[in-house]
């Protein structure tokens, strides 16, 4: 009787220290104060530098997600537990805000680029973007490789140009939807595409393309990169991280990739 009481005495003892380890573990996730980002496919290199370096000075654990601004607001809308959101143009922000999806109050203007036509870093292309340029005869039987003009914004602000420009009915049946604006310049990166349209900040991050040139500003809409918590976010550690990213500190990191920061 003795043993078998000291043996459900430490039976009981073990169960007692697994439940107690149990417990343990399971408060790592909830303890630390990760930070769950959303943001647009472009904004790659610049935020990864932004975060490591907040890292550095003691900042909290940052985990970003990188898509198309619209994939990201789907996702969002779906329940997804983010705690920022950054789009690459104020409509798919917009969307986010009608669906009750973002902190309203938190919403800002962020960020400004430029669009450009690329191609790859040993092509001999010259062109000098204008009304009729003659995009379709350089594509010759290549294609023209975009982020899709229906629903991502590097696509929209792309076809927006083009449109502009009157050269859109001629390359539109040559044009490589990409899922987003980085799969596109990879597409040229890989020459299966020997021309594309991207932020400049995607050409600058890139050596394995060049810049052929700046489309005018006043061929699109205005590139926009809002930034807002979104509604669900709770966390102190979300509100510390978006003030870091809006100051003086972080400026920097996105200066370096070619973005032009909006006070």
């Amino acid at each position: 009787m003795a043993r078998t009481r000291g043996a459900a005495r430490s039976g009981a003892g073990r169960l007692a220290l697994a439940a107690l380890a149990l417990v343990m573990l399971g408060a790592v996730p909830a303890a630390a104060a990760d930070v769950l980002v959303f943001a647009a496919a472009s904004l790659k290199n610049a935020l990864d530098d932004a975060t490591a370096a907040y890292r550095q000075q003691g900042g909290d654990v940052v985990r970003i997600s990188y898509a198309a601004s619209s994939a990201l607001a789907k996702q969002l809308e779906s329940g997804a537990p983010a705690d920022i959101f950054v789009s690459a143009d104020l409509d798919w922000m917009d969307y986010a805000q009608r669906q009750g999806l973002i902190n309203a109050a938190t919403r800002k203007d962020f960020l400004a680029n430029r669009l450009v036509l690329v191609a790859p870093a040993s092509s001999n292309v010259a062109v000098t973007i204008a009304p009729n340029f003659p995009l379709a005869a350089l594509l010759a039987d290549g294609r023209l490789a975009i982020a899709d003009p229906d629903i991502v914004p590097a696509g929209k602000y792309a076809k927006a140009a083009l449109e502009h420009l009157g050269v859109w009915p001629s390359v539109e049946p040559k044009v490589a939807r990409a899922e987003n604006v980085r799969a596109a310049l990879f597409y040229v990166v890989r020459n299966e595409a020997p021309l594309g349209i991207v932020y400049a900040t995607d050409a600058a991050a890139e050596t394995g393309v060049k810049i052929v040139d700046v489309f005018p500003e006043e061929s699109h809409p205005p590139i926009c990169y809002p930034i807002a918590l979104t509604a669900t976010s709770k966390s102190p550690a979300a509100a510390a991280f978006l003030a870091f990213l809006e100051s003086p500190a972080a400026r920097r990191f996105f200066e370096a990739q070619g973005f032009r920061v909006l006070d």
